[in-house]
Protein backbone atom coordinates (compact mmCIF):
# COMPACT_ATOMS: atom_id res chain seq x y z
CA UNK A 1 0.00 0.00 0.00
CA UNK A 2 0.98 3.05 -1.30
CA UNK A 3 1.49 6.59 1.85
CA UNK A 4 -0.98 9.30 0.45
CA UNK A 5 0.93 12.49 -0.49
CA UNK A 6 0.99 15.00 1.86
CA UNK A 7 0.17 18.54 0.93
CA UNK A 8 1.60 21.83 2.54
CA UNK A 9 -0.89 24.60 1.60
CA UNK A 10 0.24 27.48 -0.05
CA UNK A 11 -1.38 30.30 2.53
CA UNK A 12 1.35 29.67 5.06
CA UNK A 13 3.87 31.54 5.21
CA UNK A 14 8.23 29.83 4.44
CA UNK A 15 9.46 31.17 7.41
CA UNK A 16 6.87 30.47 10.09
CA UNK A 17 6.56 28.41 12.77
CA UNK A 18 3.71 26.43 11.08
CA UNK A 19 5.61 26.16 8.76
CA UNK A 20 8.65 24.25 10.16
CA UNK A 21 6.11 21.92 11.71
CA UNK A 22 4.94 21.31 8.53
CA UNK A 23 8.27 20.66 7.34
CA UNK A 24 8.88 18.04 10.50
CA UNK A 25 6.04 16.44 9.44
CA UNK A 26 6.32 16.06 5.99
CA UNK A 27 10.29 14.52 7.09
CA UNK A 28 8.16 11.80 9.16
CA UNK A 29 6.10 10.87 7.01
CA UNK A 30 9.47 10.25 4.37
CA UNK A 31 11.23 8.20 7.37
CA UNK A 32 7.85 6.02 7.42
CA UNK A 33 7.78 5.48 3.89
CA UNK A 34 11.54 3.89 3.87
CA UNK A 35 9.84 1.84 6.93
CA UNK A 36 8.28 -1.99 6.50
CA UNK A 37 5.20 -0.63 8.21
CA UNK A 38 2.06 -2.98 8.78
CA UNK A 39 -0.82 -2.17 6.09
CA UNK A 40 -2.87 -1.30 9.17
CA UNK A 41 -0.61 1.12 10.19
CA UNK A 42 -0.13 2.46 6.38
CA UNK A 43 -3.66 2.62 6.41
CA UNK A 44 -3.80 4.58 9.55
CA UNK A 45 -1.48 7.38 8.76
CA UNK A 46 -2.71 7.96 5.59
CA UNK A 47 -6.32 8.87 7.19
CA UNK A 48 -4.52 11.10 9.42
CA UNK A 49 -2.87 12.84 6.04
CA UNK A 50 -6.02 12.93 4.20
CA UNK A 51 -7.71 14.89 7.36
CA UNK A 52 -4.75 17.36 7.30
CA UNK A 53 -4.91 17.26 3.60
CA UNK A 54 -8.32 18.08 3.76
CA UNK A 55 -7.61 21.31 6.90
CA UNK A 56 -4.89 23.04 4.14
CA UNK A 57 -7.11 25.82 2.75
CA UNK A 58 -7.73 27.57 6.66
CA UNK A 59 -4.49 28.36 8.49
CA UNK A 60 -5.88 27.39 11.66
CA UNK A 61 -7.28 24.85 11.10
CA UNK A 62 -4.57 23.13 9.64
CA UNK A 63 -2.55 24.25 12.26
CA UNK A 64 -5.21 22.44 14.67
CA UNK A 65 -5.25 18.99 12.76
CA UNK A 66 -1.44 18.90 11.99
CA UNK A 67 -0.54 18.87 15.83
CA UNK A 68 -3.65 16.33 16.42
CA UNK A 69 -2.49 13.75 13.53
CA UNK A 70 1.18 13.95 14.61
CA UNK A 71 0.45 13.61 18.00
CA UNK A 72 -1.57 10.45 17.33
CA UNK A 73 0.45 8.94 14.58
CA UNK A 74 3.37 8.88 16.85
CA UNK A 75 1.13 7.46 19.75
CA UNK A 76 0.40 4.73 17.48
CA UNK A 77 4.01 4.09 16.35
CA UNK A 78 5.17 3.41 19.84
CA UNK A 79 1.95 2.00 21.39
CA UNK A 80 2.12 -0.41 17.91
CA UNK A 81 5.69 -0.79 16.72
CA UNK A 82 7.65 0.73 19.42
CA UNK A 83 8.61 3.47 16.84
CA UNK A 84 9.29 6.56 18.39
CA UNK A 85 11.58 10.00 17.14
CA UNK A 86 15.04 11.11 18.29
CA UNK A 87 15.19 12.58 21.97
CA UNK A 88 11.67 11.10 22.61
CA UNK A 89 13.09 9.40 25.77
CA UNK A 90 15.52 12.55 26.84
CA UNK A 91 12.42 15.02 27.02
CA UNK A 92 10.15 12.35 28.66
CA UNK A 93 12.90 11.02 31.42
CA UNK A 94 13.70 14.87 31.35
CA UNK A 95 10.16 15.47 32.41
CA UNK A 96 9.89 13.14 34.58
CA UNK A 97 13.18 13.22 36.60
CA UNK A 98 12.59 17.35 37.43
CA UNK A 99 8.75 16.93 38.37
CA UNK A 100 8.76 13.35 39.99
CA UNK A 101 12.59 12.86 41.74
CA UNK A 102 13.77 16.74 41.59
CA UNK A 103 10.63 18.13 43.87
CA UNK A 104 10.68 15.53 46.26
CA UNK A 105 14.80 15.60 46.17
CA UNK A 106 14.27 19.11 46.99
CA UNK A 107 11.57 19.54 49.46
CA UNK A 108 13.76 16.51 51.30
CA UNK A 109 16.72 18.75 51.09
CA UNK A 110 14.85 21.99 52.47
CA UNK A 111 13.39 20.39 55.37
CA UNK A 112 16.47 18.79 56.31
CA UNK A 113 18.75 21.76 56.22
CA UNK A 114 16.14 23.88 57.90
CA UNK A 115 15.80 26.66 55.18
CA UNK A 116 13.44 26.43 51.97
CA UNK A 117 15.98 27.83 49.85
CA UNK A 118 17.60 24.37 49.50
CA UNK A 119 14.41 23.15 47.60
CA UNK A 120 15.50 24.19 44.62
CA UNK A 121 18.63 22.21 44.41
CA UNK A 122 16.74 18.86 43.82
CA UNK A 123 15.43 19.86 40.18
CA UNK A 124 18.62 20.11 38.37
CA UNK A 125 19.51 16.89 40.33
CA UNK A 126 16.43 15.47 38.87
CA UNK A 127 16.85 16.44 35.48
CA UNK A 128 20.70 15.09 35.43
CA UNK A 129 19.46 11.78 36.53
CA UNK A 130 16.30 11.88 33.91
CA UNK A 131 18.62 13.00 31.47
CA UNK A 132 20.95 9.60 31.44
CA UNK A 133 18.43 7.27 32.10
CA UNK A 134 16.75 9.16 29.13
CA UNK A 135 19.54 8.99 26.44
CA UNK A 136 20.41 5.97 27.33
CA UNK A 137 16.54 4.62 26.49
CA UNK A 138 17.65 6.69 23.17
CA UNK A 139 20.55 4.79 22.29
CA UNK A 140 18.26 1.70 22.97
CA UNK A 141 15.80 2.02 21.11
CA UNK A 142 18.27 3.98 17.91
CA UNK A 143 20.96 0.32 18.22
CA UNK A 144 17.70 -1.52 17.81
CA UNK A 145 16.81 0.08 14.85
CA UNK A 146 13.16 1.52 16.66
CA UNK A 147 14.14 5.36 16.15
CA UNK A 148 13.31 7.65 13.48
CA UNK A 149 15.85 10.27 12.03
CA UNK A 150 13.21 13.46 12.52
CA UNK A 151 13.65 15.19 15.82
CA UNK A 152 9.80 16.57 16.65
CA UNK A 153 9.02 20.14 17.61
Amino acid sequence: MEFTTFQKPTCIRPTSKLSLKADVFAKLLNELRSRDLPESMIESINQQVTLINAAGLDEKAFAKQLSKSQSLTLKKLEKELKIVPKNQYLTLGMSIGMAGLGIPLGVAFGISLGNSAFSAIGLPIGMAIGIAVGSAKDKKAASEGNQLDVVII
